[in-house]
């Protein structure tokens, strides 16, 4: 036996509204930012240069945690250190050696995932913990040379954004 309910259908057409073509199932105003995100990131990009963020790469497999320069459709520009190498920049910052943070390009291809750098319930952020450690700011240190400088030498906690007074 043939089914011939595939042909009795076959010449029938969907109803639809006359109405323009709009998706009468979709809110007119659909397009605009929900409430609530807005109010949880102060109406601003969360991913706007100068956000703390936590990359995750790709092929080969990487972190990477730092300060957001860029964020294009290309890639990701940042400026930072590779996740495992944290606990040896919180060191060297203590001790006063001098460093430089990587200033690197991820094509958009090699990006998993952008996380903020915020903390987790009762678990500190990683900039919390970099700024508990060594008392600096840690995108004040990230991202300006002079705030590099200001970071290098021992003394009292201070702000990565005034250079340290020199004593003479």
């Amino acid at each position: 036996m043939r089914d011939t309910s595939a042909k009795q259908n076959f010449g029938a057409q969907l109803q639809s509204p006359t109405s323009g073509g709009e998706n009468r199932c979709m809110p007119k105003d659909s397009q605009r930012e929900d409430d609530s995100f807005a109010t949880l990131t102060g109406g601003r990009d969360p991913f706007a240069p100068g956000s703390m963020v936590v990359v995750s790469l790709g092929n080969p497999r990487d972190k990477f945690w730092g300060m957001i320069l860029a964020l294009a459709p290309a890639g990701l520009s940042m400026s930072g250190i590779e996740l495992a190498s944290f606990e040896d920049l919180v060191v060297m910052v203590k001790d006063g050696e001098s460093f430089s943070p990587a200033v690197v390009f991820f094509p958009m291809h090699r990006i998993e995932r952008i996380e903020l750098d915020l903390p987790d319930g009762n678990l500190p952020s990683l900039s919390q913990r970099f700024s508990a450690k060594t008392g600096l700011d840690p995108a004040a240190l990230l991202g300006s040379r002079d705030a590099r400088a200001a970071g290098q030498g021992r003394g009292p906690l201070r702000s990565a954004a005034r250079p340290a007074e020199d004593p003479a």
